[in-house]
């Protein structure tokens, strides 16, 4: 599910629009009336949706999005004549008054989105640091020293103790290294 947070200049507008969404299955994480407050709002998470008006309490949109962390995509609700001004800054507009299923329709594709977005990262494997590489490396070289191995087996080795134990390979290559050293 998507970190939503909704931000209008009125706070009875912003209310309205969470309602529209938590009717419709949504969770809507914040409602705010300013820029700083979506700020202080996306800092606690990684990535999420912000439902804005075209102009908040302390600045316009196209301001807080250069400003918003990366992961972060935004949705702004304004008049025809506004929505040319955001044209082209990575914004999408919906145009006032508003169609509740379009509101609907697009929130949905955009947490599908970031949904799948998540799901790629976590299966992107893990880079490890040159410290971690070596203290992977100083343990094979251990086992396969000491009880000989083969490098694959070494591996395997670290791979199986550290699933069985439930701790990272690099936990598990320390207490190998650990163990030698008493």
């Amino acid at each position: 599910m998507s970190n939503i947070i909704v931000a209008f200049a009125k706070p009875e507008e912003a209310k309205s629009i969470k309602n529209v969404l938590v009717k419709n299955g949504f969770s809507v994480a914040a409602v705010c009336t300013s820029g700083a407050q979506v700020l202080s709002y996306s800092d606690d998470f990684n990535d999420g949706i912000i439902i804005s008006g075209y102009r908040l309490t302390d600045m316009i949109c196209v301001e807080l999005s250069q400003n918003l962390p990366k992961g972060f995509e935004m949705v702004v609700m304004t008049s025809q004549r506004l929505l040319s001004d955001i044209t082209g800054t990575g914004i999408i507009g919906l145009i006032m008054p508003l169609k509740v299923h379009e509101l609907v329709e697009t929130i949905g594709m955009m947490s599908q989105n970031q949904t799948r977005r998540r799901k790629k990262l976590r299966s992107k494997p893990r880079v490890r640091n040159e410290e971690d590489e070596t203290i992977i490396l100083k343990a094979k070289a251990l086992l396969m020293e000491r009880n000989n191995m083969t490098e694959e087996e070494a591996h395997r080795y670290l791979q199986k103790h550290s699933m069985d134990n439930s701790t990272n390979l690099v936990e598990t290559a320390q207490m190998v290294l650990a163990i030698n050293d008493k």
